[in-house]
């Protein structure tokens, strides 16, 4: 009986309830947002994004709504959840890698703003940076190109080490070409640089062990939703295993990673915003040119460097955008 008196009650408010109400909600229009990583994770660039939508006029929840799909580390959840946001109609899909390209295979008509650190043309979602054509366009830090950069600097700082490792999360689609390139830089740097894969948090730990049983000297953090989602878990374990790791994120460095070397990852989110909210004013994706943020950071943290037995060259530091001492 009580259950049978909440549902009354719930039905008649839902009949009390305007009608110009309901008629303005139902016109309101739905941005999804489809994520393969967490909230927790995300909670910048969530405000990044709603940042960028704010400065071409749309707030959520005033003039537009975000519905917020999660696949919390598990990719093999988004076909299941980008087809639920086809489903519902909405207005734009933002999705980041992989999402977006499953997002792709979802829908050849609802515009789709992507955001990712590879190549978009090499991950088939693009024709090309100047004219995407179809239904997709969205923002790109190419970090594929900077991702060699990390190996660079990491030998910058351990002159007198030949071997080191790499890790990377199998099931991420833009890890295949970011591979090619590091392999490229090792061998031209005269390198031995060892693979190693992780796909859950779980063997993060086993991960961080291998780089010690190997002789690596350091560790380079390939970008991911995955090592994104966990990146002071990372930092955590870098530090307990003293092993001198690199990432793209500046929260390891925060975390007490050694340090990020990578692009402005909430400047991609805020642009990824912008576009979203001019594709609700009545702009086409084919329209609009891939955005590069072309902006790279470097963050060092000092005392982790003293922690490792590192001294970071004067020359080093002066090319700093941030120091943590």
């Amino acid at each position: 009986m009580r259950r049978r008196a909440f549902i009354e009650g719930i039905a008649a408010l839902a009949a009390a309830w305007p009608f110009a109400a309901r008629a303005q909600q139902s016109a309101m229009p739905v941005i999804g947002f489809l994520n393969g990583g967490s909230p927790d994770g995300y909670e910048t660039q969530v405000n990044a994004f709603r940042q960028g939508l704010k400065e071409v006029g749309y707030i959520d929840g005033q003039n537009m709504r975000i519905e917020y799909r999660w696949a919390n580390d598990q990719y093999n959840r988004l076909t299941a959840l980008a087809d639920n946001l086809v489903g519902q109609r909405v207005s734009v899909i933002v999705a980041n890698t992989p999402a977006n390209i499953v997002a792709k295979a979802a829908t050849s008509t609802i515009p789709i703003v992507f955001t990712t650190g590879g190549d978009p043309v090499k991950l088939g979602l693009i024709a090309s940076l100047d004219r995407p054509g179809g239904n997709v366009t969205g923002v790109t830090q190419l970090t594929g190109e900077v991702a060699p950069k990390r190996l660079e600097f990491l030998h910058e700082l351990i002159p007198g080490a030949t071997s080191f490792a790499l890790l990377v999360n199998p099931t991420d689609p833009a890890f295949t070409p970011a591979l090619r390139e590091m392999e490229s830089t090792a061998h031209k740097l005269g390198l031995e640089l060892h693979v190693l894969r992780a796909s859950d948090e779980r063997e993060f730990d086993e991960v961080f062990g291998n780089v010690s049983k190997l002789g690596a000297a350091g560790l380079v953090i390939n970008p991911g939703v995955l090592f994104v989602n966990h990146v002071e878990q990372l930092a955590v374990q870098a530090l307990r295993h003293s092993i001198p790791t690199v990432f793209e994120h500046h929260r390891f460095v925060a975390a007490g990673g050694l340090a990020s070397y990578g692009g402005n990852i909430l400047e991609t989110y805020r642009l990824a915003g912008v576009y979203a909210g001019r594709i609700l004013k009545g702009e086409k994706p084919a329209d609009l040119p891939v955005q590069q943020s072309t902006k790279v950071e470097l963050m060092i943290n000092l005392k982790t460097a003293k922690a490792l037995g590192i001294s970071v060259p004067i020359p080093v530091l002066g090319r700093a955008d941030e120091v943590i001492e």
